[in-house]
């Protein structure tokens, strides 16, 4: 693939994402699309919850063996290493189309909140959440976390360098202020119904998970400065002072 269609590829999929992104967020609010978490083809009981898990489940075994080493190390010896990334990518935005498709409706509501002032207020933590979200993709280079740097370097011919381990701003307190937007953004609903409940609890039950995943390797490849980091920052709860290794 010559350098040209690199960087084009890695900005279709780039645009692709933005685009995945923009309707997640709409999705999980129940907010103007044809089809959010509470406005799809229904489902009832079992069956419509392990449909649902299944898809949840695809996107986190994509998400889990796609982001190792390991598959990065192989997957490099047939493709390019500059779109590596914006396959990644790809397959993120896919798994999440699918998502949106064929995701069941379950929207019995488990509890609601009254009054239009602390409806406001969550949904102010909603906001807040997404663009936290947003926020700290730039904080760690966000054109090189969804694939674009590395296509575009490889298309001016210059190799490509690793970020640097840095702690900006939230980072130097919180170790995964990203996946704090992403569980502030699930629960702040004001209406939470089992379909929204389901997909909040397994998806903050993955964050859990692939934290432990992004950790241990970002142990291995840094080392004793990524130890000392991760013994004083708390992982996920602000201000928190506990072991780094358990939270």
């Amino acid at each position: 693939m010559s350098r040209a269609l690199c960087f084009l590829y890695g900005l279709i999929v780039y645009f692709l994402f933005l685009g995945t992104f923009t309707y997640a967020v709409l999705f999980i609010g129940g907010l103007w699309v044809p089809r959010t978490i509470d406005d799809g083809p229904n489902g009832t009981g079992l069956g419509a919850i392990l449909i649902n898990l299944a898809l949840l489940g695809a996107f986190a075994i994509q998400h889990t063996i796609m982001a190792r080493p390991a598959f990065k190390a192989m997957i490099t010896k047939i493709i390019p290493a500059p779109i590596e990334r914006t396959n990644f990518v790809l397959a993120t935005c896919v798994c999440f189309l699918v998502l949106f498709w064929h995701w069941r409706a379950m929207p019995d509501v488990v509890w609601s909140i009254q009054g239009d002032a602390m409806r406001t207020a969550v949904w102010g933590g909603f906001v807040f959440g997404w663009l936290l979200v947003l926020y700290t993709t730039f904080l760690i280079n966000h054109f090189d976390l969804f694939g674009l740097r590395q296509v575009y370097l490889h298309f001016k011919g210059v190799e490509y360098t690793h970020i640097q381990f840095v702690q900006p701003w939230f980072y130097s307190f919180l170790r995964n202020p990203m996946m704090l937007g992403f569980v502030i953004a699930l629960w702040a609903i004001p209406t939470m119904t089992q379909g929204h409940l389901l997909f909040a609890a397994g998806a903050t039950a993955y964050i859990l998970i692939g934290i432990q995943f992004e950790e241990h390797d970002l142990l291995a490849a840094l080392g004793e400065n990524y130890r000392l980091y991760r013994a004083k920052t708390p992982m996920l709860i602000p201000f928190l002072k506990i072991d780094g290794n358990k939270e």
